[in-house]
């Protein structure tokens, strides 16, 4: 089947950065840089194994915040549960779990360095929208045309072969969309941290414009974005820009919308969109990185997030639902990084009988978790404690 390029130039997206010319440039060096800076502290403030558990936990919240962005509403424990093989009955709520299993599960092969080169680049692109919806139950593969009702089928990994209108915005010809992605390549590839930076703020509009694919733009979009952030800052998953975005989602809906018009004047860059449009999203992208980075600073003060652990515990083991001990376990955990499940009986001065019940007990409410029976131990944050823990990260209904 020939896919149909109707030739348009490459210019249609111009500027695909906002210039050194534009009188905001200086102030988004300076967002970038704070940016940088900040993440930078919050990622050395944290302990190892408080790093560990954050990160595993921030895939959840990041999927959760992603996909609310596009009106599915998983509550972060059914995430959880689709993450430990527990689904729904309920049709519609089991693919929306299989839905945040499949986000959660691409982030993973991301931060585990999957991607072999930039993720904007084309092929990355491709490949995270394959393992995305390769993992989609099937009645989460098919868009409807609102004008003809007819279900069109999403194939995993392949761009679109259609027109494509969202909002008032015609996307390129089917044909075009690897051309204008390697225009996309090319002008983001890495640079300094500042430039590598607004890269993942402009591109991440540009990418949409282009819309690749049939369906998944979004979280495609949203995932390219957290890998650029990754490699730029060295992130180490600790913070969402997702939950950032859907906290101001009628803003940030309203900027992309907006960066799809077209340049205003002579004072609006020489592109043919508007590059003050790009550089308020830009703006806007910015400022919610850094909201998220100083909320997650705040909420993560390992001092004081010990001691709502270890608070926790002592309840626990009042109520009889933790052995005795339970919280010597803990804090040698939470002061050492991982400990060793022979340890666990010398440290407590129990028995190993009566030591295996206390790792048992500690792991079956999830704040721990071992790669293996024999693996050391080491801190997890399993969403209904940390829920309590970090409150505010997720909603609480």
């Amino acid at each position: 089947m020939t896919i149909r390029d109707d030739g348009e130039t490459l210019g249609l997206f111009e500027p695909l950065m906002v210039s050194e010319s534009m009188s905001n440039r200086a102030q988004l060096n300076d967002l970038a840089l704070s940016l940088a800076e900040k993440s930078a502290a919050f990622s050395a403030s944290l302990p190892k194994p408080i790093a560990l558990a954050l990160s595993d936990l921030g895939r959840a919240m990041n999927c959760y915040y992603s996909n609310l962005i596009e009106g599915h509403n998983t509550h972060p424990i059914d995430i959880e549960r689709a993450m430990n093989n527990d689904y729904s009955a309920d049709e519609k709520k089991r693919d929306l779990q299989l839905e945040a299993r499949a986000h959660i599960t691409v982030q993973k092969w991301i931060d585990d360095n999957g991607l072999d080169g930039d993720a904007i680049a084309p092929e990355a692109v491709m490949e995270i929208h394959k393992r995305f919806c390769e993992l989609l139950p099937a009645d989460l593969l098919f868009v409807e045309n609102p004008e003809t009702g007819e279900r069109l089928p999403v194939v995993p990994g392949e761009f679109r072969n259609r027109d494509v209108k969202v909002g008032n915005h015609v996307a390129i010809s089917p044909g075009a969309v690897p051309r204008f992605l390697e225009r996309l390549h090319t002008a983001y590839k890495p640079a300094g941290r500042i430039t590598r930076i607004l890269s993942a703020a402009c591109g991440h509009h540009r990418l949409l414009w282009v819309h690749p694919f049939l369906d998944g733009n979004g979280r495609v979009a949203r995932l390219v974005s957290y890998s650029m952030l990754r490699n730029a800052l060295e992130t180490q998953g600790l913070w969402s820009i997702a939950r950032g975005l859907a906290r101001r989602e009628t803003a940030y809906k309203k900027h992309l919308q907006a960066c799809d018009g077209p340049r205003c004047g002579d004072r609006d860059g020489r592109g043919t969109l508007s590059e003050q449009a790009l550089a308020s999203f830009a703006e806007f992208f910015l400022e919610a990185c850094i909201d998220q980075v100083d909320f997650m600073s705040g909420l993560m003060q390992p001092d004081k997030l010990r001691d709502r652990i270890l608070v926790w515990a002592a309840e626990e083991m009042r109520g009889g639902a933790l052995p005795p001990k339970s919280d010597i376990v803990l804090r040698a955990v939470l002061y050492q990084g991982e400990l060793p499940r022979g340890e666990v009986a010398s440290l407590t001065g129990q028995s190993d009988r009566a030591a295996r019940r206390i790792t048992a007990a500690l792991v079956e409410t999830g704040i721990l978790t071992s790669e293996s029976t024999r693996a050391p131990l080491r801190l997890a944050f399993p969403v209904k404690l940390a829920m309590r823990f970090l409150s505010g990260l997720f909603p609480h209904d």
